[in-house]
């Protein structure tokens, strides 16, 4: 996955969202010990303490957890982990349905447009 950052938001904000889409997808599995601070900075091409910031944040919201000795992990909790992955599906339908309606849709076109498309 790329880093590809943008200006609209904080990176480290950009940094977080991207780690979680990495645990959401299963790319760094529950349970699973993450890269280092310094390895996804340097991957990211940014500043270690924003990566940092970002592992602050992921720790805060329950989805990674410190072990002495180990570095940090991905939480265990497949249910905080779903959790996550369900707010991001929400989040992007809410945009979905906020650019369609900006095109002039309304509800039930865009759920017929959907329909048609599934199908």
């Amino acid at each position: 996955m790329a880093w590809q950052m943008n200006s609209d938001r904080p990176i480290y904000s950009q940094l977080y969202d991207k780690i979680l889409i990495r645990i959401v997808c299963g790319i760094y599995k529950a349970g699973n010990r993450l890269p280092s601070v310094r390895e996804l900075a340097a991957e990211a091409s940014v500043n270690p303490n924003t990566m940092q910031r970002a592992f602050a944040e992921l720790e805060h919201s329950g989805l990674i957890m410190t072990q002495r000795n180990s570095g940090r992990v991905v939480t265990e909790d497949l249910n905080k982990i779903e959790e996550a992955k369900h707010r991001l599906a929400l989040a992007q339908v809410n945009s979905f349905f906020a650019n369609m309606r900006e095109l002039g849709y309304n509800d039930q076109e865009i759920l017929e447009l959907v329909k048609s498309i599934l199908q």
